[in-house]
């Protein structure tokens, strides 16, 4: 038995009425349609998705909300190393659904905003914005699985010598200062 092929999240949505009807959209977001992700991460692999969970509620102070869960598999370079690093995007958050900055401000802290125009929500959008939060600024395969593995334990040394002890000043370095304090011009 085959699984069948999970259907591409629509592009743009009423958030309004599928929060009022308390929906859940699962899908996936092909990452070439994606163009700030795309330049964030070149070398994307023809046919690379995004797999989306989105919840759309209303909380009990009837705010639109939306929980999201999004994973993507990608490949990075490793700046240690400077090779391909294959790794997994994984996000949760939860989104306020707003149409102003008014709306915005009102939300609890544990709420983003996500602003919204004329019923329709870019979700899209929301995934690739939600990418570029979780995507890491200095890429690195764990340190046993790299490469570079055996050049940085060449350059630790493997017995590290004690430091010298610093000498504790019983006189304060201060009292210089405290004798011009005062001493009278």
């Amino acid at each position: 038995m085959s699984k069948a092929p999970i259907a591409e999240l629509p592009k743009s949505v009423d958030p309004i009425r599928l929060a009022e009807q308390n929906r859940t959209l699962e899908g996936v977001v092909p990452l070439k349609g994606l163009a700030r992700f795309r330049e964030a991460v070149p070398g994307l692999q023809d046919g690379s998705e995004c797999h989306v969970k989105l919840s759309f509620y209303q909380d009990s102070e009837r705010r639109r909300v939306v929980s999201g869960e999004l994973s993507a598999p990608v490949t990075l370079e490793c700046q240690r190393c400077m090779t391909d690093m294959h790794t997994t995007l994984e996000s949760r958050y939860d989104l306020g659904l707003v149409i102003n900055d008014e709306q915005a401000q009102r939300l609890p802290k544990a709420l983003e905003p996500f602003l919204f125009e004329d019923f329709s929500a870019d979700l899209w959008a929301m995934v690739e914005d939600e990418l570029l939060l979780v995507l890491p600024p200095f890429p690195l395969h764990e340190r046993d699985e790299c490469p570079a593995k055996e050049d940085l334990e060449a350059l630790e040394p493997s017995n590290v010598a004690s430091e010298p002890e610093v000498k504790k000043r019983e006189d304060n370095p201060f009292s210089v200062l405290a004798g011009l304090k005062t001493t009278k011009h």
